[in-house]
């Protein structure tokens, strides 16, 4: 009898932590499909140094409002995003953030949302919020890792 209360014990917290970890997935699904879905509203908006609403976006603005919009609470730079917030990722998923540096020594300068597919969604200085490759012979180079929030 005790044996048989172990194993259903033992059972009911295996499932629980099963549920907890496949709720923890659904919920960080949510806010990474919403801030893409925002991000992407957003396309064509121009750029902006320091613009943080949808009348125009700099790099790390756009990443912190949209995420805002899915319910995650982000810094305002794309260094302090780097160096505070989610973990270090190799194999990229939609809305990993990507971080950029001019020199692999360098603080990140820039961040872009991974969107799937080899792209990103980005404000780019010279074109705003457009969709580009993660490949893309500018942006490669500089390129100094992933955080997933």
């Amino acid at each position: 009898m005790l044996k048989k209360l172990i194993s259903v014990i033992a059972i009911t917290i295996g499932l629980s932590s099963v549920f907890a970890t496949t709720g923890d997935k659904a919920e960080a699904a949510y806010y990474h499909t919403k801030a893409i879905s925002v991000a992407k509203a957003n396309l064509g908006v121009p750029y902006r140094w320091g613009g943080i609403t949808p009348s125009g976006f700099d790099c790390s603005g756009l990443v912190k409002y949209s995420y805002s919009k899915a319910g995650k609470v982000l810094p305002r730079t794309a260094a302090d995003m780097f160096y505070t917030k989610g973990y270090r990722v190799s194999y990229l998923q939609p809305g990993d953030l990507l971080f950029y540096a001019p020199t692999k020594a360098s603080r990140p300068t820039h961040v872009a949302m991974y969107i799937g597919a080899g792209k990103m969604i980005m404000a780019s200085s010279s074109k705003g919020v457009i969709v580009t490759y993660t490949n893309n012979t500018y942006w490669n180079p500089k390129y100094i890792g992933a955080k997933r929030i």
